[in-house]
């Protein structure tokens, strides 16, 4: 690891805590056959991971990138932390354009609910915004569960700009993917869309709720008053 990333990494494990990692690994489901099996945790809340951020926001990007290569949960995760910073704060495209590039060659470590939901939206979504949305479409028709997931959560930067199109494109897509994960995204971000436009909601789960896996259309309907919410629940 390059000497940057290095002596970030152990700055990390000078802040870990024993308790806090075992209570991490149980709840980022990282025993066998879960999806984050294997994963590594050293126990550093995230507060304290904004802090660090904040302190290394000036870290050269190549090193950041090493950082997000590392094996231990809480650096992946400091590294995106740095790079959302820096992606925002980018004065040139060329910038801009490195970390998009760079973030898309890494999905791999981007492996887990956490580092994909701070990320997403503000570098793939925040890239694309104003881009062709194709790489969107390749992300949530990948084999990657991870990936589909950046391509769904990518779209709650163009949700806060009232722009709704491909977030229901999206969920049309993943309607009958089988991963609990992607449910949950995918009806997170219709609540989102609802959440500033009821009647599209309204409009894509007249069409589709009834084949909408349940934890979908619970996620997406959260928000609805509860008379409405039950309907669409005894309609399943």
């Amino acid at each position: 690891m390059r000497t940057q990333a290095g002596q970030i990494t152990n700055k990390l494990r000078r802040l870990g805590n024993s308790v806090h990692a075992a209570h991490a690994q149980r709840y980022f489901k990282t025993g066998k056959g879960e999806y984050g099996e294997g994963d590594r945790f050293l126990g550093i809340r995230v507060p304290a991971l904004r802090k660090c951020a904040r302190e290394y926001r000036e870290v050269p990007t190549g090193d950041v990138f090493k950082l997000l290569e590392s094996p231990l949960h809480e650096a992946r995760l400091l590294a995106l932390f740095i790079l959302v910073g820096q992606y925002s704060s980018a004065k040139t495209n060329t910038k801009r354009e490195a970390i998009y590039n760079g973030y898309l060659g890494h999905t791999s470590y981007i492996n887990n609910w956490d580092l994909v939901d701070c990320s997403a939206g503000r570098i793939v979504g925040a890239h694309l915004f104003d881009r062709d949305r194709r790489p969107i479409y390749r992300l949530v028709r990948s084999k990657s569960l991870w990936e589909r997931r950046i391509g769904v959560m990518a779209t709650s930067c163009f949700i806060a700009k009232g722009d709704f199109s491909d977030t229901l494109a999206v969920a049309r897509l993943l309607l009958h993917d089988r991963e609990d994960l992607i449910h949950k995204a995918v009806g997170w971000m219709l609540r989102e869309v609802g959440n500033r436009d009821r009647k599209t909601e309204e409009k894509f789960l007249e069409k589709h709720a009834g084949e909408m896996p349940r934890t979908m259309l619970r996620y997406a309907i959260e928000k609805f008053p509860e008379t409405r919410r039950l309907a669409y629940l005894r309609g399943k």
